[in-house]
């Protein structure tokens, strides 16, 4: 089963990714966002244990974001992107919240 690496530990409610794998959280609480050397550390060691089918939930600071990606990207020649989507009213309905697959090869 794949794993799904959650960028940052926030209040939002991630109980409809565990659908896709089992959840674990790279960093957790505030983060320094100029600390970018400290955020790299954080997210290499999260992802030491990674594989190529597992998933990253982007969320918190966009340089966290970019960090966490790029990371996951040279160790496996892709990205594969649990996007995060809203339910909205269609027809007189609320739509449920879910999550879009996403993901790019890079060779």
């Amino acid at each position: 089963m794949p794993k799904v690496y959650i960028v940052n530990k926030s209040a939002h409610d991630f109980k409809e990714a565990e659908s896709f794998g089992s959840v674990e959280f790279m960093t957790d609480g505030r983060l320094n966002r100029f600390n970018i050397n400290d955020m790299h550390r954080k997210v290499t060691d999260a992802l030491r244990n990674s594989k190529e089918e597992d998933y990253i939930v982007p969320c918190s600071l966009n340089v966290l974001n970019s960090i966490a990606c790029a990371v996951f990207a040279v160790k496996h020649k892709k990205l594969n992107l649990l996007l995060f989507k809203e339910g909205r009213y269609a027809e007189g309905k609320q739509q449920k919240d879910c999550y879009l697959k996403r993901n790019i090869v890079f060779e």
